[in-house]
């Protein structure tokens, strides 16, 4: 068995010919009249056959003006000037003029087959291959192992490995890398070429740029058990779906008429193209659903699993033009429209882009970036493609029931909630129109009974015949699987295409965030400084005190210093610029909006007194008020909130403190580090801490510091999102019925009340007068039930109703009105039932103080998500909350109870020592006459001079303490800072008091 490279090579190219009819070819010259021409890159035999046979009326007339003697040379010349111009890509799309005369260089497949002609000459295209193609006229012995031509025009480059002669692909990357040099050789030009393929035995790699050294080679390579790679071929080599897939007549004109994009940036009036080739499971999932919607139609849902990394806006804006233009076998346009939708603003502008970007019919693309109407109109008309946020759409819901006998495609990035539940109801409702029949009953609206009310809601939340739904998620949630997802013979539900975590990680395409994480266990004790003992829910009481310690200016100002000094220290260098100068940013990941403003407020202040020329910004919605006083992220951070993303970009900030805002959407490849200081779960703690998980040239590795999160709960949330997601099983609908059930048995109302209320809330909306009166009867039933703990569990179990029908009535596929009746009545009822919570009365600020805090390591490593799909278990009812009497004990229990938990390592004689200390300074007569005369922060930096005065005399009796404020200056800080605080708070009270 020959096992060399040229038999490789040989393989190759007798399957290209002899199963998908390449033409052999040769470089070598054999006398002057060689058809392929080095310097024009071109193999003119091919494409004058192809010229001659498809266009010969046009031929002739050229012939007539350039004369027989010279038409060919002069062709060609042209030719060649419009590929040095305009790149071989569009020379194929779009043609050349010569003379008046006009040539396509290559016929793509049509949409439909009504054009017989034009079939006719789709199949007249010429594919080629050149063995060992001679493409250099300087040195002539340079030889690549493959190159093919679509009708004399080369399209792709191939060098080619064995792994049985000790060569892999990483030779070949490093040979097109080494040895093949673009400037001064037409063939390896950018955008002559359209792409270079590095092969083995294995896997696939291609670039459509070489730069010498610089050349960056993507992966094109299927995946294997979630992972990077290609799965084994029991039939030949792993990367034979290369050649007997890719290489295929119908998908090598599929790439070049359909995928392969010149895209053009235009940065600070640098004008950046870059030739953007479709990455295998982009290419695979796009030409996957679009063969299922050509043999389904409309009426589909499909889930597509896409990693962060994927291309997922590339992938997006390729299915969207697909389908805006796919017919089935009957010739027949599948949908009207496409409805490209995002809830994320942020990525709404980037996803407008790259969908505008990817037009190639003028006008086919329409973004709705004004107001309702825009989409109307768009709709109305039919535009091919309508790019929008899902906010506009419950907007025009009574505008829009003229659409009648249209079928959507509705393309949704980041499916997640909102889809699950009145908002895609709405969108449905927008477009339902399903015949012309129902247009008749649309008019005669008026004379509808409440019974065929009740069923066109039933109807608008079920799956609709004339609406598909492609669904694009990372991080898919039980409830988006059972919607969107494709049931299996067993129950469960996976998604309809996959690209994992952790093949984006394997590949290169994302950073693992997991790499180096670290968490950090917080340890506090509390002081009761109440004079009696009064006595609270434990629970509720806990839980304040621990939100007290987590605000307190002292926690606030710890935790501050050390994620500066960390970033100082261990951040700041990282990711350097052509200067060598660090450019790495952090985000800081906050509680709540009040906690960011304190963030915000402490980093300032640090930085400023630590004279780091750096600065940090806050993100977070609406205004804040706090001890009367009004915050904004704009006014905090000095201009307007619209342009915190684009002034994150200048050097000069690296901090970015968010709460509840660039979480997710937020794309920033120079952040390095997270500081995690809020509680993260599932879902949520995937999308903030992929967030540091974008690639940059100079960026090899990221860094969190977790103050909130344990290990294990990081390592679960990543778990199902890092290979596949399964759903174990669909949800039983019959729960329903259960529900409906129990609530009846509270008789707080009769089946004529839940019709009676549901119609008229169909007819007339919630403004209607009648539904008042009609809800206060049963709100004052419910309130005459005695026991409180019979109260709470109706409101339970109504709600748990709502929710479970909001998601179940997705994907039931059946109908009942009782139910959807109860569901609409349910809704207005719970609004209208008063609350039963009870606000705690305890103020920490005045019966309790934080006495000691500290920060210590507890994990620092790499967090591994366990290999393997991952299950999720299907929807399920709330749980009741157990109603018992709270237990009630008292505050110095709950305290010494806090600080067992949570307790510092301070010795009782470390606490007199401190006590001792801020006595002293609070005594002494020139602090307090300065404070009387001075603002705080002059009166602080008099304090700290005395502080080290007092210090010294304090030597003999806690030596460890003064050697540890003096060696630590860190910790030295912070007991300045605590105990000055409680020194100027003790001067001003006293103050006050005469």
């Amino acid at each position: 068995m020959d096992i060399s490279e040229k038999a490789f090579e040989a393989y190759i190219e007798d399957y290209l010919c002899n199963v998908h009819s390449y033409r052999f070819r040769t470089s070598k010259s054999k006398g002057k009249d060689s058809h392929y021409d080095k310097n024009l890159c071109l193999d003119w035999e091919l494409l004058l056959e192809f010229i001659t046979a498809t266009q010969p009326d046009t031929w002739e007339k050229l012939t007539e003006q350039h004369g027989q003697a010279t038409v060919r040379q002069k062709f060609l010349n042209r030719l060649n000037r419009e590929i040095d111009r305009r790149g071989t890509l569009d020379v194929l799309r779009r043609g050349i003029k010569d003379y008046g005369c006009y040539f396509q260089l290559a016929y793509f497949a049509p949409v439909s087959t009504l054009n017989s002609e034009h079939q006719a000459l789709y199949r007249k295209n010429i594919l080629s291959a050149v063995r060992q193609c001679h493409y250099s006229a300087i040195e002539t012995k340079d030889a690549i192992d493959l190159v093919l031509f679509l009708n004399g025009l080369p399209i792709f480059t191939i060098e080619l490995k064995n792994k049985q002669t000790r060569q892999t692909v990483e030779n070949a990357r490093e040979q097109y890398k080494r040895d093949r040099d673009p400037k001064h050789e037409p063939l390896l030009q950018f955008k002559r070429s359209l792409a270079h393929f590095a092969v083995d035995d294995d896997e696939v790699w291609m670039t459509t740029r070489l730069e010498g050294k610089s050349t960056y080679f993507l992966p094109f390579n299927r995946g294997y058990n979630g992972a990077a790679g290609n799965p084994p071929n029991p039939n030949g080599y792993a990367s034979a779906y290369l050649w007997e897939d890719v290489f295929s007549p119908d998908s090598v004109l599929d790439l070049i008429g359909n995928f392969i994009h010149l895209a053009v940036e235009d940065r600070n009036g640098t004008r950046r193209e870059q030739l953007i080739f479709p990455r295998y499971h982009q290419r695979d999932t796009v030409k996957k659903l679009a063969a299922h919607a050509r043999e389904y139609g409309t009426g589909q849902h499909y889930l597509i699993q896409h990693s962060a990394g994927s291309g997922k806006s590339n992938t997006i804006a390729w299915l969207a033009h697909r389908l805006a233009f796919l017919h089935n076998t009957e010739n027949q346009r599948i949908f009207d429209s496409v409805i490209v939708i995002t809830d994320r603003r942020v990525l709404d502008r980037q996803l407008q882009t790259t969908v505008r970007q990817f037009e190639q019919s003028p006008g086919s693309v329409v973004v709705i970036d004004k107001h309702s109407d825009q989409l109307v109109e768009a709709l109305t008309i039919g535009s091919a493609i309508i790019v929008c946020t899902l906010q506009k759409f419950p907007v025009i819901v009574k505008k829009v029931n003229q659409l009648t006998g249209r079928h959507f495609a509705i393309i949704v990035d980041e499916a997640h909630s909102s889809q699950s539940g009145e908002a895609s109801k709405s969108l449905k409702e927008v477009l339902r129109a399903q015949s012309l029949e129902e247009a008749e009953q649309l008019e005669a609206e008026a004379s509808q009974t409440g019974e065929d009310l009740i069923n066109q809601s039933l109807e608008a939340r079920q799956k609709q015949p004339n609406l598909s739904f492609f669904a694009f998620t990372a991080t898919p949630k039980q409830k988006t699987l059972e919607i969107f997802g494709q049931p299996q013979p067993d129950g469960s539900f996976q998604p309809f295409h996959l690209y994992t975590m952790q093949q984006a990680i394997e590949e290169g395409f994302i950073l693992d965030v997991l790499q180096n994480y670290t968490t950090f266990e917080t340890y506090f004790n509390l002081l009761k400084i109440a004079a009696d003992d009064p006595r609270y829910e434990k629970g509720k009481a806990i839980s304040l005190l621990r939100r007290y310690v987590e605000l307190h200016q002292y926690t606030i100002a710890r935790k501050t210093a050390l994620m500066v000094e960390h970033f100082w220290e261990n951040t700041r260098h990282q990711i350097p610029d052509e200067s060598g100068n660090g450019q790495a940013k952090a985000m800081i990941v906050t509680r709540s909006r009040l906690h960011a403003v304190f963030y915000k407020q402490a980093f300032d202040d640090y930085l400023k007194q630590q004279s780091y020329p750096i600065k940090a910004l806050v993100a977070f919605s609406g205004i804040v008020n706090y001890n009367n006083l009004d915050y904004t992220e704009a006014q905090m951070n000095g201009f307007s909130d619209k342009q915190t993303a684009e002034q994150f970009k200048k050097p000069e900030y690296r901090f970015l403190i968010v709460a509840e805002k660039f979480q997710t959407g937020f794309d920033q490849p120079l952040l390095h580090t997270m500081y995690v200081d809020k509680i993260l779960s599932s879902v949520a703690a995937v999308q903030t801490l992929s967030r540091l998980n974008r690639t940059h040239p100079h960026k090899t590795e990221t860094m969190v510091l977790d103050f909130a999160n344990h290990v294990d709960d990081i390592q679960s949330a990543f778990k199902p999102y890092f290979e596949a997601t399964i759903l174990s099983k669909g949800t039983d609908p019959n729960k329903l019925y259960d529900l409906q059930a129990v609530l009846e048995t509270f008789n707080l109302y009769t089946t004529e009340q839940v019709a009676e209320i549901a119609e008229l809330y169909l007819r007339q909306g919630e403004k209607a007068a009648k539904l008042q009166p009609l809800l206060r009867v049963i709100v004052g039933r419910y309130a005459y039930i005695p026991d409180l703990e019979k109260r709470m569990e109706f409101k339970h179990r109504l709600r748990s109703f709502i929710q479970l029908y909001a998601f179940l009535s997705q994907v039931i596929t059946f109908k009942d009105a009782d139910l959807e009746r109860l569901y609409l009545f349910a809704r207005l009822l719970l609004r209208a039932l008063p609350s039963e919570s009870q606000k705690s009365s305890l103020n920490v600020a005045e019966y309790a103080d934080l006495e000691s805090y500290r920060i210590q390591k507890s994990f620092s490593g790499k967090i591994s998500p366990k290999s393997g799909a991952s299950q999720l278990d299907p929807f399920a009812e709330l749980e009741p909350t157990e109603l018992t009497d709270p237990e009630k004990v008292a505050l110095s229990e709950i305290i010494a109870d806090i600080n067992r938990r949570f307790g510092t390592d301070f010795t009782e004689g470390d606490l007199i020592f401190f006590a001792e200390l801020k006595t002293r300074l609070a005594a002494n007569q020139s602090l307090q006459a300065s404070a009387r005369v001075n603002t705080r922060e002059n009166v602080q930096l008099f304090h700290d001079a005395l502080f080290d005065a007092v210090l010294q005399t304090m030597i003999d009796s806690n030596f460890e303490m003064f050697k540890r404020i003096n060696d630590n200056e860190e910790f030295g800080r912070l007991v300045r800072e605590k105990i000055f605080g409680q020194v100027y708070q003790e001067i001003i009270k006293k103050m006050r008091l005469r």
